[in-house]
């Protein structure tokens, strides 16, 4: 029997076109909920990625897997569109049980590896605005609705736990300061929900097999040990349904206030929560990272998947 605990729940997952923002949004749905999924790459118009995917092909997954899944275009650095989407979530829905920030897409204005003396500073500012910005856009305007029933849930997705990032330089200066920013908004949403009963969580997944790190790899989902040739490591990547499993957890679960400023990676909430990675397994990354992949020891996942 398929279990639907999110069931006449709402959940806005703002940067769901591909990636881990997709599968959150399909693994809501999969739990019962009703699902917005927003980005700038529709079938109507591309992003200036240029990639193929579409927030209507997320939707149309989300319902698939049992929710019910809404797409509307959306770009989160404007003001007026994010005001306009929470206006429309809440005369549909009259409510909003579940946020996600999920948007990124900046990966073509990163260097990454430079100093910031060799950093372009338009493309640099640029990040910042598309990775921090727009989480804060959208939590101006949505907090407001979620607010209004205790138990609501705020997850800010990042690359690296705030325990990972406070000792790591993460690939350059840009990205260094988004990924640590978006850890901390978690925080601080936290401390301006806890009052209202709700809960902010910062959730990293491990190394995510998005479709940008497949074909990086050159193997597909079906082929993805392959990859393991160009970097014996890639053996203990994840899919996006595994942090997207990560979500709908924390959302079903009662005791998600314990979790409240945390920054947490979906291979720990898998070892308390019991979800799986599409495989069966639990792989925990950021452990793996820490032992063997910084210890110099060879590539082995055995005990961390």
């Amino acid at each position: 029997m398929t279990t639907t605990p999110l069931e006449g729940k709402v959940a806005l997952v703002a940067g769901a076109t591909r990636g881990a923002g997709r599968q959150i949004a399909v693994q809501l749905g999969a739990a019962g909920a009703t699902v917005y999924a927003t980005g700038r790459s529709s079938r109507a118009g591309r992003s200036e990625l240029d990639r193929p995917e579409t927030i209507e092909e997320t939707a149309e997954l989300v319902t698939a897997a049992g929710g019910t899944g809404i797409a509307v275009r959306v770009d989160h650095l404007v003001p007026d569109q994010v005001r306009d989407l929470v206006a429309r979530i809440d005369a549909e829905q009259g409510r909003l049980d579940v946020l996600v920030n999920d948007i990124w897409g900046a990966d073509p204005m990163i260097t990454w590896e430079k100093p910031v003396w060799e950093q372009p500073l338009d493309a640099g500012f640029r990040t910042l605005r598309l990775a921090v910005d727009t989480h804060i856009i959208t939590s101006h305007f949505a907090l407001p609705l979620l607010i209004r029933r205790p138990g609501g849930l705020v997850v800010e997705i990042g690359d690296g736990t705030r325990a990972y990032n406070d000792t790591h330089y993460r690939l350059s200066v840009f990205y260094d300061l988004a990924k640590v920013s978006v850890t901390r908004l978690a925080y601080s949403w936290g401390h301006e929900l806890e009052p209202h009963g709700c809960t902010a969580v910062a959730l990293t997944p491990g190394w995510i097999r998005s479709e940008a790190m497949l074909e990086h790899f050159g193997v597909t989902e079906q082929t993805w040990r392959d990859g393991a040739a160009k970097d014996p490591h890639f053996l203990i990547s994840e899919t996006p349904a595994f942090v997207g499993r990560a979500v709908a957890a924390l959302a079903a679960a009662e005791d998600r206030a314990r979790w409240n400023q945390a920054s947490v990676s979906a291979g720990e909430l898998a070892q308390v929560y019991g979800f799986t990675d599409l495989d069966g397994s639990r792989p925990d990354a950021f452990r793996y990272l820490t032992d063997v992949v910084e210890t110099d020891r060879p590539a082995d996942v055995t005990g961390y998947r």
